[in-house]
């Protein structure tokens, strides 16, 4: 893959993480619900943090 594009996906992905826990912080609803919000966020920073890694790695090459 290449490296910019790496490092663009692994940065939205990131900030699309944290606007989306930012908007919704206080959501109301049943705890399946809840942990299956959390997951998706934690995936996807791990996910943009393993393309930002990816990315910058490829820089130096």
């Amino acid at each position: 893959m290449n490296k910019w594009l790496e490092i663009l996906v692994g940065l939205i992905l990131v900030i699309a993480a944290v606007a989306a826990w930012a908007t919704f912080p206080n959501s109301v609803g049943a705890a399946a619900l809840a942990f299956l919000e959390g997951g998706i966020v934690w995936l996807l920073v791990i996910v943009g943090l393993l393309f930002l890694i990816l990315g910058l790695s490829d820089l130096k090459e």
